[in-house]
């Protein structure tokens, strides 16, 4: 059992870090792959959703994520319209939506946190995927969980509106790991050869997702709590909280002819400098396997089976 105070104590201090904590993408950030999966520019289109409020742009936060995709022979692009039409989709291997949000809440993340997609788009991306389109579903702690909720649960999925905690640390980031059994052996932690394989992954704070039998889960949850709070990063002995033994941050599964990745956590995925010191992402040095573990997802997406790019470089 959790005592209050203790949980109290704890995200009070993250909160006070967080909510002062200027941030901006580490934009010298490289990480050396072995061999390209796709020759320069080669690869398939990556739309980054840019069309509804996200946090991460892809010349923005998702800086250090684009350019490793690109170092990997994707075309990566912004989506900045609304999914109103499946046209917009149509040229579209991999779509990636991270921590979209309802105008309502810009500047407010206080409940409710309504969904920001419009119901045709969410039964446009469904049909996209069943008929073969890959999508990275990614939402981190409320409010941008909340937001996702809609979108998520088309797919089985249902996010969490709290905030992920491991019972026994805070800071440094939550690490998963084959040893403890978090992070178990999936295409995405076993990689396509065998100096991908992965065995810790980082993230930082976020939140858990409820995931249905038909997916395969990638990031476990063994212990901790989610505090649902009724206001970001406002907690009190009495904000609710619930076991987090049954939930997961990430998890992958197929839906038709195509397939989901659906995340808690979103820095995990980038390289981020907070206050111009802290590495939080690719550059943390608690997530030194988070980008080889962002390219064996993609590569799952993607259905990548043998490289076509050539070989740049001798790795890590």
């Amino acid at each position: 059992m959790f005592r209050s105070s203790v949980i109290f104590l704890t995200f009070s201090l993250l909160a006070s870090f967080f909510t002062v904590a200027q941030e901006r993408p580490d934009t010298s950030f490289t990480f050396p792959i072995r061999q390209a999966a796709h020759q320069p520019g080669a690869g398939p289109l990556i739309l980054v959703d840019e069309a509804h409020n996200n946090t991460h742009s892809i010349n923005g936060r998702f800086f250090a994520f684009s350019k490793l995709l690109r170092q990997d022979g994707y075309r990566v692009l912004p989506l900045i319209t609304p999914i109103i039409t499946p046209e917009l989709l149509r040229s579209c291997g991999i779509l990636v939506i991270a921590n979209a949000l309802d105008s309502s809440n810009l500047g407010n993340w206080v409940l409710p946190t309504p969904s920001p997609f419009m119901k045709e788009e969410i039964q446009i991306i469904k049909e996209w995927v069943k008929e073969g389109g890959s999508l990275l579903l990614i939402a981190d702690h409320m409010p941008f969980a909340g937001a996702a909720y809609k979108l998520g649960k088309v797919f089985g999925f249902e996010f969490i509106n709290g905030f992920a905690f491991f019972a026994y640390e805070s800071w440094p980031p939550m690490v998963f790991s084959a040893d403890s059994g978090s992070l178990p052996q999936t295409p995405v932690s076993a990689g396509i050869r065998e100096y991908e394989q992965v065995d810790r992954v980082a993230t930082f704070t976020g939140s858990a997702i409820y995931v249905p039998d038909v997916a395969t889960p990638v990031l476990s949850f063994l212990d901790g709590l989610t505090l649902q709070p009724d206001t970001a990063w406002i907690f009190y002995n009495w904000t609710p909280w619930e076991n987090l033994g049954r939930y997961h941050q990430g998890a992958i599964r197929t839906c038709g002819k195509g397939k989901v990745a659906v995340f808690g956590e979103t820095d995990m995925f980038t390289a981020i400098l907070a206050n111009d010191s802290v590495a939080v992402g690719f550059n943390s040095p608690y997530a030194r396997q988070n980008a080889q573990f962002t390219l064996n997802l993609i590569h799952w997406l993607d259905g990548v089976e043998e490289y076509q790019g050539e070989i740049v470089g001798s790795g890590q």
